[in-house]
């Protein structure tokens, strides 16, 4: 039985960009236009998944298809996405194929809630991690690499205290590059790979924080850049606005190691990557 995920053209671009209003106002139209935005990471789909975090009741509400931004949304699907937490995501194939069941974020509902996920990067491990989680009882629904990142961290909350250590105890199992961002019933989480591979940010407009892929997002919504998140780092965005960073990933010894395609290819020319502009490298 093969576990593994074979695919004849192998991508790396995808771009990640969750919200948080901490006043509880609908994202879905801001994280829109931040996927367009982002829209030269990939162009094979698009997805936006929210929750309302004040109603009590772990509800999701999502719309994902193949096609760009534009294409994907509209005015009448946006309406139905009410919520104060969301994750959106634009997909080029890295692992899997190119089908509406591969798009992205995913959504999954467990014993501890819901958990919506988007991640860009590939995993180097994904058949050990599935054959892993098969032999565990677990049934997957795409061939990507992103659903072993989802259900590892599921397990793991399962038997941790709160989801960001259920995300760290999942993301030490991964082996190769991501930036993934994680939206729990109450928290917005974002991570980087040890070696920062690939881009991630944070952001804040009014009362809302952003975690997205590159800086050019943050601008087109009118967001204030915050800082990068680092290599290693995982970043928690809590219900009363407090920012928590979790370093145990990090590699006390080892230089980051950024993708060259990053400024040459991936990133929008108008992008900052770790404090250096894409136009000046």
């Amino acid at each position: 039985m093969d576990f593994g995920v074979s695919e004849k053209t192998i991508g790396e671009e995808c771009g990640v960009f969750g919200m948080y209003d901490l006043s509880g106002g609908d994202v879905a139209s801001t994280i829109y236009y931040g996927l367009y935005a982002l829209q030269h990471r990939g162009q094979e789909s698009a997805g936006i998944a929210v929750t309302n975090t004040f109603n009590g009741k772990n509800q999701v509400f999502a719309h994902k298809d193949l096609g760009r931004v534009n294409e994907v949304f509209n005015e009448n699907n946006l309406s139905t996405l009410h919520g104060n937490l969301g994750v959106g995501h634009v997909r080029y194939s890295t692992a899997g194929a190119s089908s509406r069941e591969n798009s992205q974020p995913l959504v999954l509902n467990y014993l501890k809630g819901t958990l919506m996920l988007a991640h860009n990067g590939n995993l180097v491990n994904t058949p050990h991690l599935r054959r892993e989680l098969a032999m565990g009882g677990a049934i997957f629904q795409t061939t990507t690499d992103t659903e072993t990142i989802a259900y590892n961290i599921a397990r793991e909350r399962i038997k941790s205290r709160t989801v960001q250590v259920a995300t760290v105890r999942a993301l030490e199992k991964v082996l190769g590059s991501y930036s993934v961002v994680v939206a729990s019933p109450r928290k917005l989480i974002g991570a980087r790979d040890p070696w920062g591979f690939r881009p991630l940010v944070i952001g804040k407009l009014e009362n809302a924080y952003i975690i997205t892929s590159e800086t050019c997002a943050l601008e087109t919504i009118n967001a204030e850049f915050i800082r990068d998140i680092l290599p290693g780092e995982v970043v928690t965005v809590l219900p009363d606005g407090t920012i928590e960073s979790n370093m145990d990933l990090a590699l006390e010894d080892e230089e980051p190691a950024r993708c060259i395609f990053e400024y040459i290819y991936f990133c929008r020319p108008d992008t900052n990557f770790d404090g250096m502009s894409v136009t000046k490298s």
